[in-house]
């Protein structure tokens, strides 16, 4: 797919075209990934983080939020209930936490694995080589790290850099690689200041990176950031900005599909956000082919405010279990099993 390709899709609103980049994105999906639609257990054991980026809740800055980090023991007690309703993966996901000792995270990787045969995946932000060598001998299956925009002046204004000299998100997904995890990545749709160029050159680096899992999802803003506060949108013509739209994430879900067939794509919480009936369901039908089911006791899902009004702050793990089951039958889809690795990893 050409980069004038993807602009068009891109650009283009016409309910009629767009049923054939949603059909052939579903095409794609069946013939490469099949129709099991792979569960994944998100625990989001931590809501610290060292970063003030200017669009995330947890942001340093936030002082109106309640910091926590779970405990060894909650954390197992989790990720042996994610076992118990055959989830394949235990996502483990925090803030961007150096409070967190490597060691203490070591023995929890080691004793995921040794008590479980799940999958483990860390999203815990920019590490350095030497922690994610660590992590990955402990057996750490897979790593995300979202790189959020390919064009780094815009990278910087959204994510100023926490020592003078800021480490390259995209070399360090290609270290993640070499190490030998399972990749993911992916990006923010219509960020303040986003070109459809911009997202265009995106949906190509997912290509370029070869990526085993591609998350995306719409930049909803929280009132506590910089981008929360801003009216209007810096340095672009209006015409130029890329709206934050379900539509638009959906069209995105649907070229990452076409440019990268193999990989796993997730219908994410913030489409649920955006659409509550039917937003994972859609994502879906247009490419996804997993969903995450959130394992976070219900005490903490609220102060694990990315962005405001996340979908199911108020379900349990339970209810989130049922309700994934539900939505993917719905729709004449398979609940997948075992850990669901990535097609693109299988055959690298």
């Amino acid at each position: 797919m050409t980069r004038e390709e993807i602009l068009y899709w891109l650009k283009n609103n016409d309910e009629q075209s767009l049923a054939e980049l949603w059909n052939k994105a579903n095409d794609v999906r069946l013939s490469h990934v099949g129709d099991e639609v792979h569960l994944r257990g998100l625990l989001e054991f931590s809501n610290h983080c060292s970063r003030d980026c200017h669009y995330c809740g947890l942001r340093a800055g936030n002082s109106k939020l309640t910091r926590y980090r779970m405990p060894e023991e909650e954390i197992m007690a989790c990720v042996q209930e994610g076992l118990a309703y055959s989830y394949g993966t235990v996502v483990m996901q925090s803030g961007e936490d150096y409070g967190l000792d490597v060691e203490w995270m070591t023995r929890l990787i080691k004793r995921i694995k040794k008590e479980t045969p799940l999958a483990v995946t860390l999203s815990l932000g920019e590490r350095s080589e030497e922690e994610l060598a660590t992590w990955r001998e402990a057996g750490a299956d897979r790593y995300l790290l979202r790189f959020e925009t390919s064009n780094p002046e815009l990278f910087r204004h959204i994510h100023p850099p926490l020592h003078e000299q800021e480490p390259d998100r995209l070399d360090q997904l290609k270290t993640i690689k070499r190490l030998g995890f399972e990749t993911g990545s992916g990006v923010m749709i219509g960020i303040p200041g986003q070109t459809y160029e911009d997202l265009a050159l995106d949906i190509e680096t997912f290509r370029e990176l070869d990526l085993d899992m591609i998350g995306v999802g719409p930049f909803i803003p929280h009132q506590e950031t910089l981008l929360g506060r801003q009216a209007a949108t810096p340095g672009i013509l209006a015409e130029d900005q890329v709206p934050n739209t379900e539509l638009m994430t959906y069209k995105v879900i649907a070229l990452a599909r076409l440019t990268q067939p193999l990989a796993n794509i997730p219908a994410t919480s913030a489409l649920a956000t955006l659409n509550t009936p039917t937003g994972r369901e859609l994502g879906l039908s247009r490419g996804a082919n997993v969903v995450m089911p959130n394992l976070t006791p219900k005490k903490y899902r609220a102060l694990y405010e990315i962005y405001p009004a996340k979908a199911c702050i108020d379900e349990t793990a339970a209810d989130c279990r049922s309700c994934m089951h539900r939505r993917i039958l719905s729709i004449g889809r398979q609940v997948g099993k075992g850990r669901g690795d990535s097609r693109s990893f299988q055959q690298a």
